[in-house]
């Protein structure tokens, strides 16, 4: 065989060789063995620049891997250097942004300007509205509603700073609720988020309701996914994390809730703007699950308690909520009502105004079987008043036992 064909041999070997290093993403050198005398074959071994190896096609190489996938790994990468240029370029063009319309707020205010009456502001942006809506729709819970407003003063308050152009920044509040079960925790965070709306902390004011189940995989990858998308799902609101404190299992140092734990307080602390984080939970665990996670607690600016409610104000829930649902309590049904309740209170699984909704429900399931029997009974006349479709009666109520077994 002649030297020239020799010569082009190594030369497509080569280059084809160096083509293949192009494509996996490594700068390479090539080296070629010498001919040996008299063979037309070539040697080719591709050296990484970066350290020795073997980049041969054998798939027992460590090094050996599908060309998609490396593409894919490099793409991956690629989006999230990308990403986080981005977010941080846009925080900067946030920053300058305020700047700006700090100094041309403090331009076009007179010195003579006055900030106005709290008054003004409670009624111009609507929270004077929603704080006696929460009064109608809570019973009772004076301290919580005593914190509210203390949280609605002053964000009134920085508003009013900041139309005389004085400095003003976005308090912490990342909230607390501690109490038990059926103490109107979600409703505050309900009413917290229309005010944090209306006073422009937040863009929606919505409130996205999580567990340990909607936050934590079950196997590795699969958290972070799962956390992220409620956070995406909550962002411009309230996210509002129930019985928080089964996110972080002391017992288990692989546990995945931590995953989800270290992206919450990334979140609280970078999208605070944004995004308001409530913690709920008993009063016991919150605290043993605030000393596992300082983290958590230092970025926790408002606690709120909740207390168990007392007898006559559980009572005046069940009225309230018959009256929503449109009936009446009969003669002697409110102390049939209040008897059952006191009982309940002192037995397990007690969840203060659910166990009132579900003796109410019980009651009407009851109410409406009476009056069917009654009206299909032999010697009635079958006809069906509204007052018989709107009472409930003493006898309507549930046994305590039945009722435990429903709580």
């Amino acid at each position: 065989r002649s030297p020239q064909r020799d010569i082009c041999s190594l030369d497509m070997v080569a280059f084809s060789s160096l083509v293949f290093g192009a494509f996996v993403g490594s700068a390479s050198a090539l080296q070629v063995a010498p001919l040996p005398q008299g063979v037309g074959a070539v040697s080719v071994r591709m050296q990484s620049l970066t350290g020795p190896g073997d980049y041969s096609l054998d798939p027992g190489n460590a090094n050996f891997g599908r060309l998609s996938d490396k593409l894919k790994a490099a793409d991956i990468e690629r989006r999230l250097e990308e990403e986080a240029i981005m977010a941080r370029e846009q925080a900067s063009e946030r920053a300058r942004a305020e700047r700006l319309r700090k100094v041309e707020l403090l331009k076009m205010i007179p010195d003579d300007v006055k900030a106005g009456t709290v008054d003004e502001y409670m009624f111009k942006e609507g929270v004077k509205d929603i704080l006696e809506k929460l009064d109608y729709d809570l019973i009772g819970l004076k301290p919580v509603k005593q914190r509210v407003r203390e949280i609605a003063s002053l964000l009134v308050v920085d508003k009013m700073r900041l139309k005389l152009g004085l400095e003003t920044g976005v308090p912490s509040l990342h909230m607390g609720f501690t109490g038990a079960p059926g103490t109107g925790k979600t409703t505050v965070a309900l009413r917290m988020g229309q005010i944090l709306q209306r006073m422009g902390y937040c863009r929606t004011g919505h409130v996205v309701v999580a567990t340990r189940d909607d936050l934590v995989g079950q196997y590795v990858g699969h958290t972070a996914p799962k956390t992220k998308e409620m956070v995406k799902k909550a962002m411009g609101g309230i996210l509002l994390v129930d019985e928080a404190y089964y996110l972080y299992n002391a017992a288990n140092d692989r546990d995945y809730g931590q995953e989800s734990i270290e992206i919450l307080l990334n979140v609280m602390e970078n999208n605070k703007e944004d995004l308001i984080v409530v913690l709920a939970g008993y009063k016991d665990k919150m605290d043993r699950f605030y000393s596992f996670i300082p983290g958590m607690a230092s970025r926790i600016g408002n606690h709120i308690e909740f207390p168990n409610y007392e007898e006559e104000e559980l009572v005046e829930i069940g009225k309230v909520m018959c009256r929503e649902l449109e009936y009446e309590l009969g003669p002697g049904a409110e102390a049939s009502l209040k008897t059952y309740l006191a009982k309940r209170m002192n037995m397990p699984f007690f969840a203060n105004a659910r166990t009132v909704r579900n003796s109410i429900d019980l009651a009407r399931m009851a109410s409406a079987v009476r009056v069917f029997n009654e009206k299909m009974a032999p010697g009635s006349d079958g006809m069906v008043s509204e007052a018989d479709l709107m009472t409930i009666m003493p006898a309507d109520f549930p046994d305590i036992q039945e009722g435990v077994v429903v709580d």
